[in-house]
Formats: C-alpha cells, sequence, structure tokens
C-alpha cells in the first residue's frame, strides 16, 4: 500500500489541552497511530527553514461523531510540534471537501458536510506554508474512505475508518510564499515506466532543479503523468523529488491511472494516496493556483449518444480516456476563484491542457468545458498551464487555429495558454548522451526541460529551461534543402517497414547550387517562441534581415510536412527513433540566396521573444558546386 506521509493523530474526551507525541501514543494504544514529528532544517532556497510535519488526525475512541459534519481547525504552528493545542487559529482560510468550500471563522474553525470517498484540502494561503514530509511532498489534505478503494492492482486508498472528531491543518509563517515575486517550476510528463528511466530523470531535469534555489516558495507542479502506468513507481518518485528545493506538488495524468477501476469515483485512488489530491488550489504571492483533474477514466462526454461518446473517447486509448473535467470539480472550481480577489494571476493547471495546437483538432486531447473556464475567468490575469502533449507551446492571448473555432466555437484565446513540455521529452527515446538521458526530441523538435512562471504581482514572463543547459540556450539551428527533403520523403518511407538500419542524413550542413536553386533555407526552432516573438538572421556579417514565421496560428489549420519540419531534429529522430518534428508553431524560415557563393558561410541568428529577451546562436555551413 501506498502512503504519504502519516498524519499526525490524537484522541480527545472534551478536551482542549495540547498533548505530546508521547501522551498520544499513551492514550491511544488500542488506536493504530503514526506520529510525523515537525521537523526544521536548512532550506535550499534561503534562510527560511524546511518546514515538516503532517496535518492532525483528532479521533474520538467511543463513537463516531453523530453528525455527518466535518470539524476542525486551521491553525499557526508556532512550535512547529504539528500538534494544535493551544495554537493560534488562522481565519479566513479556504477549506473544501471537494465540493463544498468554506473560509476559517475568527478561531480558525471550519464546519464541511462529510460524505464518503471525500477529500477534505485548505488551500494554502500567501504568506504561509503547509508541512511538507521527508520528500518535499506537501500536507494540505485528508482522504475519507472508510472501506478503502475497491480492490485495485496499486492498493489505492487504505481503509480509513470512520470520520475523525476532526481534521486540523497546520502551517507556519513564511516570508518565502509572501514575497511578491515568485518563480514557479511547471513540469510536464515525467513518466517513468521503469527505474531505469527513474535514472534519466534523476540525470536530467531533476539534477537541473537540485541545482536550482529560485523556486524555493512557489515550488514545482508536475502537470500529470508523473508515472508511466506502473504506479508502483510513486515510492521512486517520491525519492527523487525529495532531491529539488522547494514544495513538490502533483496533479493526475492519464498515465497515473488506476486502470482496474470500476468506476471514475476510483480511477485516482493510488495517485491520491500516494501524491495529492485530483484537484486543489494553493497561493504564493499575488499568484492563486489551480490544479485540475482533466482526464475522465472511464471516458464520458459532453454529449452522452453513442456518436458523442465515440468522437470525445480515444478508442486507441490505455483504456479510453476523455479531457473533462467533473461536474463535482467544476461546482468547486467555481466556488474556489469566487473566494480569489479580483486582482490577482490565476494560474489553471492541467493535464490533458484547456486547448492545444498540435492536437487542435482533437476533442479528446483538449477539455469539453473549456469555454465554461474562459467565461469564469473573464475579465481576471490568468494563464493556462498543461503536459500531455510532450511538446511545448506558447500561445498567447488572440492566437487561434481552425480547430478550435471547429470544436467550441473559440476564436482567438482570451488569456495566454502554455503547453510546458515534458521532463522525459519524447518518452526517453534517441540517443543516450554522457550525461545520461536520451536526446527525447518532441514532435515539435523541442528538447526536454522545464517552464518557469516568474512572477512579480500579478503579472508573469515564462521561461524555458533546456534540460543540461544554461537558460541562455533557446534556439536549434539547421537547414531545410532539397537533398534533406528527399532524404525525409524516401526515411519515412523505409520507416513504415524498417530492416536493417538505414542510413543517416549525411553532410546536413552542406548544400550545392541545385539546392539553392530549389529552395533552401535556414531553420530556427526557438522553443518558447509565441506571437510577438521575431527571429533575425544576419548572414556572412551582412545587415540582418527578418525570418518568417511558419505558423501565424490567425484561423488557419495546422501547417504539416517536410516544408514545415525541424530538420536538425528529425535528422535525428528518423535515425535513432522517436516522433517526428513535422509541424511546430515555434519554427522560423530564413531564405538562402540562390546565388549564393561555394564556400564556408555563417548565420548569426538572433530571437527576441514576446519580452524583448534576446538569444543569439549562429550556424556554419557550407555550398559546394
Amino acid at each position: 500500500m501506498l502512503t504519504t506521509h502519516a498524519p499526525t493523530e490524537r484522541t480527545r474526551r472534551g478536551l482542549r489541552a495540547a498533548l505530546t507525541a508521547s501522551a498520544v501514543v499513551a492514550l491511544t494504544a488500542s488506536l493504530t497511530v503514526a506520529i510525523a514529528p515537525a521537523v526544521a532544517a536548512p532550506s535550499d532556497g534561503g534562510d527560511e527553514p524546511v518546514y515538516r510535519g503532517a496535518i492532525e488526525i483528532v479521533r474520538t475512541p467511543d463513537d463516531a461523531p453523530d453528525t455527518p459534519l466535518l470539524n476542525g481547525t486551521v491553525f499557526v504552528d508556532t512550535d512547529r510540534d504539528g500538534v494544535s493545542g493551544d495554537e493560534p487559529g488562522l481565519a479566513g482560510v479556504v477549506v473544501t471537501n471537494g465540493r463544498d468550500v468554506v473560509r476559517t471563522d475568527d478561531q480558525g474553525r471550519y464546519q464541511l458536510p462529510a460524505f464518503d470517498n471525500m477529500t477534505v484540502s485548505i488551500t494554502q494561503p500567501s504568506g504561509y506554508q503547509v508541512p511538507l514530509d521527508e520528500y518535499n511532498v506537501p500536507q494540505f489534505h485528508y482522504n475519507h474512505l472508510p472501506e478503502g478503494s475497491p480492490e485495485l492492482r496499486y492498493g489505492g486508498i487504505e481503509p480509513t475508518g470512520p470520520l475523525p472528531s476532526e481534521v486540523n491543518f497546520p502551517l507556519v509563517e513564511s516570508e518565502l510564499t509572501a514575497a511578491d515575486t515568485q518563480s514557479c517550476v511547471i513540469a510536464g510528463d515525467l513518466q517513468t515506466y521503469d527505474r531505469q528511466e527513474i535514472e534519466y530523470a534523476r540525470a536530467g531535469a531533476i539534477k537541473d532543479l537540485s541545482e536550482r534555489d529560485d523556486y524555493a516558495g512557489c515550488g514545482t507542479l508536475f502537470v500529470g503523468d508523473v508515472a508511466g502506468d506502473d504506479l508502483s513507481l510513486y515510492p521512486d518518485i517520491k525519492e527523487l523529488v525529495a532531491e529539488t528545493n522547494g514544495p513538490a506538488r502533483f496533479l493526475p495524468g492519464n498515465h497515473d491511472l488506476d486502470f482496474d477501476a470500476p468506476d471514475a469515483a476510483h480511477s485516482f485512488d493510488t495517485f491520491r494516496a500516494a501524491l495529492a489530491p485530483a484537484y486543489y488550489s494553493y497561493e504564493v504571492g499575488d499568484a492563486h493556483v489551480v490544479a485540475l483533474n482533466t482526464v475522465d477514466y472511464p471516458c464520458t462526454a459532453a454529449d452522452d449518444s453513442p456518436e458523442g461518446i465515440a468522437a470525445h473517447c480515444d478508442p486507441g486509448g490505455s483504456p479510453a480516456y476523455n479531457g473533462r473535467i467533473s461536474d463535482d470539480q467544476l461546482t468547486w472550481l467555481e466556488q474556489d476563484l469566487a473566494n480569489v480577489d479580483e486582482d490577482k494571476l490565476i494560474v489553471v493547471a492541467g493535464h490533458i491542457g484547456l486547448l492545444n495546437y498540435a492536437d487542435e483538432g482533437s476533442p479528446v486531447h483538449q477539455v469539453d468545458q473549456v469555454t465554461r473556464v474562459h467565461e469564469l475567468l473573464e475579465g481576471r490575469e490568468a494563464v493556462a498551464v498543461a503536459g500531455h502533449s510532450h511538446s511545448i507551446e506558447n500561445l498567447r492571448t488572440g492566437d487561434d487555429v481552425e480547430g478550435w473555432r471547429e470544436l467550441f466555437g473559440i476564436e482567438g484565446l482570451p488569456f495566454p495558454h502554455i503547453t510546458v513540455g515534458a521532463i522525459s521529452g519524447d518518452w526517453y527515446s534517441g540517443e543516450v548522451g554522457e550525461e545520461g538521458y536520451p536526446t527525447a526530441l518532441g514532435r515539435d523538435g523541442g528538447r526536454p526541460g522545464v517552464v518557469t512562471l516568474d512572477i512579480e504581482g500579478n503579472q508573469f514572463e515564462e521561461r524555458y529551461t533546456v534540460t543540461g543547459e544554461p537558460d541562455e540556450v533557446q534556439t536549434q539551428l539547421g537547414l531545410n534543402s532539397p537533398t534533406y527533403r528527399e532524404w525525409f520523403t524516401e526515411r519515412r518511407e523505409w520507416n513504415a517497414d524498417p530492416v536493417g538500419e538505414a542510413p543517416e542524413l549525411t553532410e546536413p550542413l552542406v548544400v550545392d547550387a541545385d539546392d539553392l536553386v530549389g529552395g533552401t533555407w535556414l531553420t530556427t526552432n526557438l522553443f518558447l517562441g509565441s506571437t510577438g516573438s521575431t527571429v533575425e538572421v544576419s548572414l556572412d556579417g551582412a545587415p540582418a534581415a527578418e525570418a518568417e514565421r511558419t505558423q501565424q496560428l490567425q484561423g488557419e489549420a495546422v501547417n504539416v510536412g517536410v516544408e514545415y519540419s525541424d530538420p536538425h531534429a528529425v535528422a535525428q529522430q528518423l535515425v535513432h527513433g522517436g516522433s517526428l518534428a513535422d509541424r511546430t508553431m515555434h519554427l522560423w524560415r530564413f531564405d538562402l540566396p540562390e546565388d549564393l557563393g561555394a564556400g564556408a558561410h555563417t548565420a548569426e541568428v538572433t530571437a527576441t521573444d514576446a519580452h524583448g529577451r534576446s538569444f543569439t546562436d549562429t550556424l556554419e555551413f557550407e555550398v559546394v558546386k
């Protein structure tokens, strides 16, 4: 059975006095009790100590509560022992059972309707920190499932027994979460299928995060597909995030499912037991982060007719799922947002994105209720972040593609939507380098990495960190020539029935006169490029000229094919395996002159993102007769 850091449990017979850990054990000898001591340790993010601990569960030995109501307190744990006692309560904290949302009163007390299979959790307020377990996983929720999960391969939730007398949530004051400036790491698709891939992740993005200290307040949000179907790897994954330098939060993806669950109510039980609620929210600075469950399994659809289900349920899924927000979750979301100040930045996170570019024509891989979420956020500063597609997409306000119009009637995004790439990249495919992880180039040509939202007040700037590279590495250059396009076509035909080893693209940076006449252009893949970004090329020291973006995002269909491909990525993918980078919304092309002379040439490429940050890269190539 997989469990989170165990909650502190204690008993009461009408007493309000605080009990020491030894007293708890003495008074509850007949109960199963696990004490999680609160331990202060130096923080890698500054002078503020890490707050270790757990929530407090109070049980009455003789009877269960008489009413189906859950009571408790949110308190400031001034002595950091995890026991409420005489600690001051904190007013105005949002508490939820997954349906209803309330705020604590002047004494920090709350009361919520109780029902079987609920998760009660709090929204961490800015200026405070919930306890972290030994793996840096925040402890802010309690699963109530008296009889436990149905029989599941990976265990699910153990029986919790009767409703506790109280579930109390400790917090400590935190300058890190109070700061107006925050850096929030958003990490897509860790998706380890075995322990070899655990080590790939450790050598790659996890090592990078272990060497950073800029995200200690906000932490890392892993946006689903934390595991790759094998949920027995959750303990190994928690060992990974123990190496990071801030809170490690998770939301569920379609590869975090209990596939043997009899219904949607139990489809994420093992995830809930090991990592986090299926959906929740938290705050840092002037940002309110909503972590959604956008995966519906077993699959249903907005239109429950056979035709509607066929259109919305992935027939190739393992098994079928859909991008959807449950009715209870949508009810919770409306109430959660109603309790957020109008001037805060709302970060809406899910595994399957509300909308995306790569799958713009698919109802399965976007969220059925996207228009309702847009309505709830109307007039607010907001950004949506997601994973799932294993590609990088920086979609800005006003961007538009054909599929969104046809599926949802959406003509232009009301706020930015960012698909953050994947730690696993293209499922850990490709050659394994000296650093100990595969190249794993994505179907957009992007390299594995993570996105960081640098937030100041209710404004943000996004940045991408390529695994193993400094932040200055933002581009990838190549040449798209007739020779390359011919090789691409032949190699794809061979790839349909591979026998033996096909030849690599020889001399990809050498072109001849026929190539120039037939049309050769330099490609720039600006990984987090977007509308508002520019690319300029200076050829052999000549004045810079502007390159053309290959996808304008003005309501047209997605451009797919060799002319829209990233040659640098494809030259590796078609030989060493993986997806095919034949579509991307962040590629620019610069046509080479037909009369370019023979010899060595240098192209200096300056890419400037929508925030005015410039990155320079060079490509050396040769023209031969």
